[in-house]
């Protein structure tokens, strides 16, 4: 995309799980190629300090505070980011958590918490933000799964089978609304530096009995050719691209953005 620039100018972006990590970073480069972006988060604080953040960059933007495994709460949302402002072109579903447990000692709570925000949150999201796309006959919807919704690891049995279940989804969804002048895509990032990754490493320790420090070495790190994790702004990066005009033939795939994870 070198010498290219994506200009989204008079689009409107929802992006949930906006407050921090990587939906912050998408939040703020769409609005940057000239979105208006509502920031959906489950913390309302968090979602007002990105929505200024998005202001700053002179681009119209909304705070939203929402549990995206809420029907109500979804509905909601995109109803007044579409009254606030305007119109609802992309969806971005990046809401997303982690918890490290092998299957057997897995407590059902929070099996329903991971699969409830990350698979049913974006069937809701994407459920209420369609319409809106479709009348249009234009739109860009983008799912955040991971490389664990193409490959597994152990004692992450939920976030596995939600992420597999997202890439599932974002297939048979393309097929559904194309003719509509809408894609939908996945992306399948690695590990990425993030407060959700960074805080789950004394977890992976706990469970493989072993040092921090071999976490990140032997577990985070060990899967990948290019021995580093992730910046946010890369994976921002290539949501971005998928939002463009340049993108409008890829649809229905889930992208490996995975340092070479999947390449084995």
């Amino acid at each position: 995309m070198k010498g290219v620039a994506v200009d989204l100018q008079g689009k409107v972006a929802l992006v949930t799980g906006a407050g921090s990590g990587i939906g912050r970073s998408v939040a703020l480069t769409l609005a940057r190629a000239g979105a208006a972006v509502s920031v959906l988060d489950v913390d309302r604080h968090r979602a007002g300090q990105v929505a200024a953040e998005v202001q700053g960059t002179g681009r119209r933007a909304l705070a939203v505070a929402a549990d995206v495994r809420n029907p109500e709460a979804v509905r909601q949302a995109v109803d007044t980011t579409v009254a606030s402002l305007g119109s609802l072109d992309i969806l971005v579903n990046n809401a997303g958590l982690q918890y490290v447990c092998p299957v057997q000692d897995f407590p059902e709570d929070k099996w329903d918490l991971l699969v409830g925000v990350m698979l049913t949150g974006t069937f809701l999201c994407t459920k209420y933000a369609l319409p809106h796309m479709v009348t249009r006959g234009w739109g860009r919807v983008v799912n955040i799964a991971s490389a664990h919704g193409l490959v597994a690891s152990p004692f992450k049995s939920a976030y596995v089978a939600a992420k597999h279940g997202v890439v599932g989804f974002t297939k048979a969804v393309a097929l559904e609304v194309a003719a509509h002048g809408v894609t939908v895509n996945a992306v399948c990032p690695a590990y990425v530096r993030t407060p959700l990754v960074e805080s789950q490493i004394a977890d992976q320790a706990r469970v493989h009995g072993i040092s921090e420090n071999e976490v990140v070495e032997r577990v985070l790190l060990q899967p990948a050719a290019v021995k580093r994790m992730l910046e946010p702004e890369e994976v921002a990066a290539f949501v971005l691209y998928l939002c463009s005009e340049l993108a409008g033939g890829l649809t229905g795939a889930a992208y490996p953005l995975d340092l070479g994870w999947t390449a084995r």
